[in-house]
């Protein structure tokens, strides 16, 4: 690695850093690896008095960039300055755009407002509009009047719900107004929004639901198209969510047709049409992480190859993410950024050295004419899952296990399936009304089978035992040291210590196993809701205070956010609406439920499994004792249904009788 790269690889280092950092032992951390980098730096390459100067004036000003930017804060005129205080609840009066398209779904809908009035005030910042019931889409660029309540969003207090106060903040948005009813005041022109919508509105009419969406989302992204949870659970546990994101796949199908239709033109006409496609992608696609990092790489890269230069792709992998993190430091905590980087670094680094391992390795067992076929094909996804497992180990607690055999089985329909979607989309946009309706349905009936193709292979695969792997949440630490084991693998510089990184291999897997096989009671509290988890060696059974759906689904959270994939038993401390059994029913083998008035069990009943079980303590209302191997609790449910618990000793083979 030459001296640029060498720098540039510090400076996104000390980037990340900064912008990562969140306590004072994680930026002790930063400026002794930034110290040791310039020292090593200077030791290598023997810089002069003045280089190591701006070398050191670089890399603080690095630091300060995305020390300040990495969080937004709010402004005077923001709207949090009129949230009341204490519990008021008087309505007021908003005013504001709509800066992005608000879905209907389950009844209601959000969208993110930049506020020009509240409360008869001028104002200058974002809220999150929710209204429900919402009757129809609030499109983007919609001046709007509503009255409701301006309130602070809810904090999660858990990790594995949802965190509505992270996500508004990220977008620097700290208030949620809520209402009932919204009038429209006047609607801009959005040209890119509505042929977004064409797209997507005019792949549904041809294709139906859900190859239709699944069409739109591959010329789009996932985030502008409304697709059904099922499929995107399905796509996410095959090990396929990059197929529904907009990346650098997409983009790479796209330009690699465009250069092959104008390998014959002039060097003008090839940078004219590489860069028009590269502005169509990310004007449909939108400015997300992963889109600004493929057009910025793409663009990079073909300048150098027309200009007749060898691309050197991490050189330009490590540039494009430092003038990003330039431009946003606060997109290095984007889950979507930090997964793209790694996949790219992964492909960049290690695909080549994987392609030839896997030849070596088979050249003695397979024929040479399948492993010339199996080893390129192999080898991309293979450096992708191990760059990107620890990111995926860290954030969602779960592996798709058979994501090297689905990515080779849809590879061979993901590609051309999205080219014809892009030409498709492409023609919807171009062609008069009378032609498309004659020649469109005709066009997309082919691709339109090859969607569903994919679908239902995407599901078949989706549905293999245990098809997800859920390893829980581990502590950071953990994760680093999966990252430690994995560099051999990953880098051929190290190759050497593959099998001896295994050990750390081994001790994080045990230090993770020893916390998912541990006994443990977790009480969590969110939205008014309450659950009660109770584990014992890999065995789980839960408590809900209500019945809902949205209780179901967190409890769902819950369950698989500590790598729990069905629990034992579940009890429902509220009447469960017939419409959702059908959510609670698959997450534990046994459900019980209020019914008419009568609790979930009945003196003298009890629900038990390998170390776990609860029954009602007799003569008491509300009262329960769960037993979790030889610990012995007490819950408590008081009328509005809130959980209580507190640690009533230690059982000795039968659980005692209470005094």
């Amino acid at each position: 690695m030459n001296v640029a790269l060498w720098l540039v690889l510090v400076m996104l280092a000390t980037q990340l850093g900064a912008a990562l950092s969140q306590a004072t032992q994680h930026w002790c951390v930063v400026l002794v690896g930034l110290a040791a980098a310039v020292v090593l730096i200077c030791r290598r390459f023997a810089l002069s008095g003045w280089k190591l100067f701006v070398l050191v004036v670089v890399l603080c000003g690095l630091l300060l960039r995305s020390s300040i930017g990495q969080v937004a804060t709010p402004t005077p005129l923001d709207p949090l300055q009129l949230v009341p205080s204490g519990s008021d609840s008087q309505q007021l009066v908003i005013e504001g755009r709509a800066l992005a398209d608000a879905p209907v779904r389950r009844g209601r809908c959000q969208a993110l407002l930049q506020v020009h009035h509240l409360a008869g005030q001028v104002r200058d910042g974002r809220t999150e509009l929710v209204v429900d019931p919402c009757p129809q889409l609030v499109r983007k660029g919609s001046w709007v009047r509503a009255q409701g309540q301006l309130v602070t969003p809810a904090v999660a207090t858990h990790r594995s719900l949802p965190n509505p106060a992270e996500r508004l903040a990220a977008r620097g948005c700290w208030t949620q107004f809520r209402t009932k009813t919204v009038e429209l005041i006047h609607q801009d022109h959005t040209p890119l929004a509505d042929r977004r919508r064409q797209i997507a509105a005019r792949f549904q009419e041809l294709a139906g639901e859900p190859s239709g969406g699944l069409l739109a989302a591959l010329v789009l992204g996932g985030a502008h198209v409304e697709l059904s949870s099922e499929l995107r659970e399905a796509f996410r546990v095959a090990g396929l969510s990059h197929a529904l994101a907009a990346s650098g796949f997409h983009l790479s199908v796209l330009l690699g047709a465009t250069l092959v239709l104008t390998r014959r033109g002039c060097m003008p006409l090839r940078l004219v049409a590489g860069v028009g496609a590269m502005a169509v992608f990310l004007a449909l696609a939108g400015g997300q992480p992963s889109v600004v990092r493929a057009v910025l790489m793409g663009a990079a890269a073909l300048l150098i190859r027309e200009r007749g230069s060898r691309v050197q792709p991490l050189g330009v992998l490590l540039s494009t993410l430092v003038v990003m993190l330039l431009l946003n430091p606060a997109w290095a905590r984007s889950i979507g950024f930090q997964l793209s980087a790694a996949a790219t670094a992964g492909l960049v680094l290690s695909a080549q050295p994987l392609e030839q391992w896997l030849l070596q390795l088979g050249s003695q067992r397979c024929p040479q004419r399948w492993m010339s076929v199996l080893a390129p094909a192999l080898s991309v996804p293979m450096a992708a899952l191990l760059w990107t497992l620890p990111l995926q180990i860290l954030h969602f607690g779960s592996v798709p296990l058979y994501s090297l055999l689905s990515n080779l089985m849809a590879a061979p329909l993901l590609a051309p399936l999205t080219l014809a979607a892009m030409t498709l989309a492409l023609l919807t946009l171009v062609l008069p009304t009378a032609i498309a309706a004659l020649v469109m349905p005709l066009l997309v009936w082919p691709v339109q089978q090859l969607a569903a193709l994919l679908i239902a292979l995407v599901g078949w695969m989706s549905a293999w035992p245990h098809a997800q792997l859920l390893t829980g949440h581990p502590q950071p630490w953990v994760v680093l040291v999966v990252v430690l084991a994995f560099l051999p693998w990953a880098l051929p510089a190290l190759h050497c210590w593959r099998w001896r990184a295994f050990p750390l291999l081994l001790l994080a897997t045990l230090v993770q196993a020893g916390v998912q096989l541990s006994d443990e009671v977790v009480l969590v509290q969110q939205w008014g809701r309450q659950w009660l988890l109770a584990r014992h060696q890999g065995r789980a059974a839960l408590m809900s205070s209500h019945g809902d759906l949205l209780s179901c689904q967190l409890a769902q959270q819950l369950a698989q956010g500590y790598g729990h994939r069905r629990l034992d038993w579940v009890v429902v401390m509220d009447p469960v609406a017939s419409d959702h059994i059908s959510c609670w029913t698959p997450l534990a083998h046994t459900v019980r439920a209020e019914h008419q008035g009568q609790p979930p069990l009945l003196p003298g009943q009890r629900l038990q499994s390998p170390g776990l079980m609860l029954r009602p303590l007799p003569g008491q209302d509300r009262l329960w004792q769960l037993r979790v191997n030889a610990q012995l609790h007490r819950l408590k449910q008081s009328g509005r249904g809130a959980l209580r618990w507190d640690h009533a000793g230690e059982a000795f083979g039968e659980v005692a009788e209470p005094g």
